[in-house]
């Protein structure tokens, strides 16, 4: 890698890091530096640097360093950083790329043993460290990955006089100070963001907010009425553009003036009191006299997308420790207006601003790659989209191209006019009808029946039937179907909503409610359009959905026909992992916080169009499903979790995958469950197999190898049973091989059991029945990260991840037969 990587990543008008001009050479090999960061970033670990070539190649060890021999540390190799980075230690301002607190935890020389530059190339590094914490040598060796993925290596000490036995005292613990300054961590992080230990604490003129050429003196305009952005279908790409993540908030302009702090919606609503104390106070303690900041208030869930529904929920109940907000632009500052200025040189002046600012309010980062790479990541991660800006541009109130918005999936504001009552309460609704304005005049745009909590069911009932109309407020008069048990109201309310797609004739499918939205006027909202053609939805089959507004999980409000378009939109995806194979299911038909039980043969009032298998060792039939009908059919039936055997009624006796459960044991953390996870492909592939990786929607990862279905049950299973025995023998103190709990503290159970005849695993894609309807997700290897947890999509947010490639779209093509084992 070189310096460019490192260069553009930072912005070194705000963090102390050093810039380091150039690549210097030593003469003499050994004279070459290593230095050790503790680095106290979003999470805790620690970067190993190498110098080679005149750079320090760089490593970050999540778990740091082990003197153990044989202890395998994840090291994930990351950009060149220059020489002059080696005595660098402070505090990375936050918003800036690596935020947090750095030490240097240990310093000295190192020399390579045996040749360096094919050692390096091969991707096995033999190296001596002489520093003032470590010594002896070391191993890194680069683990075998697809092209465009990250490189991960693993950091491992040899057996010498250096080494430590395990259960000796661990040199992290042992010795967590700075080897420059004897301080720890906390000591550092405890001084505000900008000090070295190069110049001390940075003076108040250094930290000076800059002001952008272009901004004028100006007296304070009060509320400015906000930039829009302009809907498109696909990102632009080009140097002129920067990109931002879409919020899925409340737009807020931030008023800082004589000490008081006022937060105004898009429309120029008041709404400082409902947002709390927490956020005014710190804006507050900004270091200015007056200003102004455009943004966004979010709801941050613990590692979920944060989700406008859940902001909505907590206005309502009056929460507001959960809120942050994000600022993306500033226009006013101390008596300057900013706005003629770059939102380049405006972003800069904000990310000063906010470097040392409370953790509720943050800089919104930009990016500079491509515009269509930038969506790509934002869908994978399930996040709303992306804002695409005009780096150059001026702040422009109102709507321009000079703003533009890509969306993962289709969303926008409604006008309610109507609604139905539930099926199942006479004080809740069931669904919504919807509209928006053309010309002046209101336009039917379909039904929303999904993403209602049984409390915002009834608080809506509570809204609507004091607005109860005659007649409806559309302009054209709605068909008998269209009209069919709706009661209309008063077009007085707003509703967010997310949908799959608007079909020819105009009207919404597959939608779900995120929440109301008071912040705008029912005459603002229009048909947002990006072009293109019409694409036609997938339609649910004909199956019958008896009480369909029936909620399933009553803590994100998804109902019964929520789950069934859920389904009909990944059944593409999840075709193949589900068909023509026997199946266990959890069936919880009042929901998931009613009774649920496993089923695995036929119940009385089941589906039609869910099938019946013979299973010869079996004295009842098996269940399965033949198509998109019968999943649909097991909705009916309340099923909320699909495990599917691992082979299909053709050929029941030959298992056609192996499917490796990653299960942590308390206090594993999740990064650990990602080294095992990586461990597990590294020998399967080893062996010939050629691995995918899969969230369990609970509390592990699936590590799952496609198979030509040639070997019989016995021989799968114990192929599986050698993977697992294998790491449990190998690394004991992290992975264990049977299920008995009491082993398991500490620990990451490695299960080959999935692969027993009768086993079943959950299947991609299938929902959970767990807080929050958490779903098992298919994941591309470079994906895996802290950011994704094994509950991180949901129901709510999996359909954004559509937009991109099929991590697993070519899942059944790797298939092999089963290879021998090796001996060990």
């Amino acid at each position: 890698m070189a310096l460019e990587t490192y260069h553009s990543k930072r912005n070194f008008g705000s963090t102390p890091e050093p810039r380091g001009a150039s690549t210097r050479r030593r003469k003499k090999a050994a004279e070459l530096s290593f230095v050790i960061q503790k680095h106290a970033a979003r999470r805790l670990h620690y970067d190993l640097r190498l110098e080679m070539d005149g750079v320090l190649k760089s490593w970050a060890v999540t778990k740091g360093p082990s003197l153990v021999p044989g202890e395998k540390r994840l090291a994930v190799h990351v950009e060149d950083h220059p020489l002059e980075y080696g005595s660098f230690e402070g505090t990375i301002p936050k918003g800036e790329y690596g935020g947090g607190t750095v030490i240097v935890w240990d310093r000295g020389t190192w020399e390579p043993v045996g040749d360096l530059k094919k050692g390096y190339a091969k991707g096995h590094i033999d190296f001596r460290l002489k520093g003032e914490k470590l010594s002896g040598e070391w191993h890194l060796v680069r683990m075998g990955q697809k092209k465009g993925e990250k490189e991960n290596w693993l950091l491992i000490k040899a057996t010498d006089e250096f080494a430590r036995a395990e259960g000796e005292p661990d040199i992290l613990e042992e010795r967590p100070e700075s080897v420059k300054t004897g301080r720890v961590v906390e000591e550092v992080a405890d001084e505000k963001p900008g000090w070295s230990s190069k110049k001390g604490k940075l003076k108040t003129e250094e930290t000076a907010l800059p002001i952008p050429a272009k901004a004028k003196k100006a007296k304070w305009p009060g509320f400015i009425e906000p930039a829009l952005a302009t809907l498109a279908k696909t990102p632009p790409s080009g140097a002129k553009w920067l990109h931002e993540i879409k919020f899925d908030g409340y737009r807020i302009q931030a008023h800082i003036q004589k000490g008081k702090v006022k937060l105004f919606t898009r429309s120029g609503l008041d709404w400082t009191e409902r947002f709390g104390k927490d956020l005014a106070n710190a804006l507050k303690k900004l270091p200015v006299d007056e200003a102004i900041l455009d943004g966004e208030v979010i709801v941050e869930g613990d590692g979920a997308v944060a989700s406008f529904s859940s902001l909505q929920a907590d206005l309502s109940e009056g929460r507001t420790d959960r809120m942050v907000y994000y600022a993306f632009d500033l226009l006013h500052l101390d008596g300057m207006d900013l706005r003629g200025a770059p939102l380049t040189e405006r972003k800069r002046t904000l990310q000063v601003l906010l470097h040392s600012a409370d953790p509720v309010l943050r800089f919104s980062e930009h990016f500079e790659e491509d515009g269509q790479t930038v969506l790509n990541h934002a869908c994978k991660l399930s996040l709303e989209g992306i804002i695409s800006k005009t780096a150059d541009a001026a702040y422009g109130s109102g709507r321009s191209r000079n703003w533009l918005k890509i969306k993962c999936s289709k969303r926008q504001e409604f006008v309610i006019i109507g609604y139905t009552p539930s099926t199942t309460s006479s004080t809740a609704i069931g669904s919504l009808a919807l509209g928006y304005y053309d010309k002046g005049d209101l336009i039917y745009a379909g039904r929303v029946g999904t993403g209602f909590t049984q409390k915002t069911a009834k608080e809506l009932f509570g809204k609507l039937s004091k607005l109860k109309a005659a007649k409806t407020p559309t302009k054209k008069k709605l068909t008998t179907l269209e009209a069919k048990n709706l009661q209309f109201v008063k077009p007085e309310l707003v509703a967010e909503v997310e949908f799959q797609v608007w079909t020819a004739d105009n009207i919404i499918r597959h939608a779900a409610f995120q929440g109301l939205r008071e912040d705008k006027s029912p005459q603002e909202i229009v048909r947002e359009s990006e072009g293109g053609p019409v694409q036609e939805p997938v339609e649910l089959p004909d199956v019958r959905l008896t009480h369909p507004d029936r909620v399933y999980w009553e803590d994100v409000g998804v109902t019964k026909q929520g789950l069934a378009e859920y389904y009909v939109q990944v059944w593409p995806r999840m075709e193949s992992f589900v068909v023509n194979r026997p199946l266990a299911l959890v069936r919880c038909p009042d929901g998931a916080a009613g009774q649920c039980f496993f089923q695995k043969h036929a119940w009385k009032g089941q589906s039609k169009d869910i099938i019946l298998a013979k299973d010869p060792e079996d004295d009842e039939p098996v269940i399965a499903i033949k198509d998109l009908k019968g999943l649909i059919g097991l909705v009916q039936g309340g099923t909320l979790e699909i495990h599917p055997w691992g082979a299909n009624l053709k050929n029941l006796e030959k298992p056609d995958w192996i499917n490796m459960d990653l299960d942590p044991g308390p206090g594993v953390e999740w990064p650990e469950v990602i080294e095992a996870a990586i461990e597990v492909r590294e020998r399967l592939a080893a062996c010939g197999l050629k691995s995918f990786v899969k969230t369990s929607g609970g509390k592990g990862l699936h590590v799952v190898a496609p198979l030509k279905p040639k070997a019989p049950w016995e021989d799968v299973k114990a192929f599986a049973k050698g993977i697992a025995d294998s790491m449990a023998e190998d690394d004991s103190s992290r992975y264990v091989a049977t299920v008995s709990k009491a082993k398991r503290k500490g620990k990451i159970l490695i299960d080959y059991l999935r692969n027993g005849r009768g086993a079943t695993a959950v299947a991609p894609y299938s929902t959970r029945s767990r807080d929050g309807a958490p779903v098992s997700m298919p994941l591309a290897w470079d994906e895996l990260s802290p950011d994704i947890g094994p509950a991180y999509f949901t129901v709510e947010n999996a359909v954004q991840r559509l937009a991109v490639d099929d991590p697993w779209k070519d899942f059944w093509k790797a298939a092999v037969a089963l290879p021998k084992p090796k001996k060990k």
